[in-house]
């Protein structure tokens, strides 16, 4: 007697099993929040580990084009960039972008000339940025005052992109964003991001850096959680799609659905921050203004 056909896993519309997806996504949260309890070295090595990961998801996509990244000294960077912007602050953290990328250039060179080798090192430039550059304004937002407060509120902007996204492009989604570069993406799924992004970060602006409501009296730029909100729903949901789209095209460009599988339901590390790398360095950005006209 022949056995009945296992089920298949439960996808969405967006292709991913959904289940999967989320229970990974709940199991990461709570990676992030433990990291960020009591001190905030924990959450500085959890970025070195993202990033390296990140790294060798696209030394290994980058291979299918026979193009060689100098993995060793690009994690060794990446490592680095993270302990400096913790460590030093913004001047540390260029400084070692830059030693990262001197490093990549010279370890190359070492490997012989020829007419990938300036490839090569144009390939390394753009991993050093892409990654573990961006990922420090993440911990150089660790450094500011309420820093572990103010990286959850960054990560709840991120998970408020997605799911509002994800929610109403399902339910509403009829107009492709970009449809040569990511058919399912949709300018509701865009709204539905705007939406709760600029929620999350009305409360997170109140209950986090303080701000009243409405402006009252003179009030430094983005000195009320409702001008704050505004402003990090507008930049989020835009540097995160960005962020997401680029990914996209180098994926298609490379001719891969994802980056990796470490991750069920989302893919591999790179697929799961695209969209806060890009992001990382406007939300610090205006989170500083921020921080720095509130009341102490």
């Amino acid at each position: 007697m022949s056995g009945s056909p296992e089920p298949a896993p439960r996808t969405s519309r967006a292709g991913r099993n959904l289940p999967a997806a989320i229970a990974v996504g709940l199991l990461l949260l709570g990676v992030v929040a433990a990291s960020l309890w009591f001190r905030a070295e924990p959450f500085v090595a959890l970025v070195a580990v993202a990033v390296s990961a990140g790294l060798w998801e696209l030394r290994a996509a980058f291979a299918r084009s026979d193009i060689h990244l100098p993995i060793w000294p690009l994690i060794v960077g990446g490592v680095g960039m993270a302990v400096s912007a913790h460590v030093g602050g913004p001047e540390a953290l260029l400084v070692a972008y830059v030693l990262t990328i001197a490093a990549t250039t010279v370890w190359r060179a070492l490997d012989g000339p020829g007419p990938g080798a300036l490839r090569d090192v144009a390939a390394a430039a753009f991993a050093a940025t892409y990654v573990p550059f961006l990922a420090g304004f993440v911990v150089l937002l660790l450094g500011q005052r309420d820093g572990r407060l103010l990286v959850a509120m960054f990560i709840l902007l991120a998970v408020a992109n997605d799911t509002g996204g994800y929610i109403a492009g399902v339910l509403f989604g009829k107009h492709p964003l970009a449809p040569t570069v990511s058919p399912k993406k949709s300018w509701e799924g865009m709204a539905g991001s705007v939406i709760l992004t600029t929620l999350v970060g009305m409360v997170g602006a109140h209950w986090v850096v303080d701000l009243p409501f409405l402006p009252s009296g003179w009030h430094p730029v983005l000195g009320s959680s409702l001008v704050l909100g505004l402003a990090l729903g507008l930049l989020t949901a835009a540097t995160a799609t960005v962020g997401d789209l680029a990914e996209s095209l180098i994926k298609r460009d490379l001719e891969l659905k994802d980056m990796g599988s470490l991750l069920p339901g989302h893919g591999g590390v790179l697929d799961r921050i695209d969209s806060m790398l890009f992001t990382a360095p406007f939300v610090y950005l205006i989170l500083s203004i921020a921080v720095s006209g509130s009341p102490a």
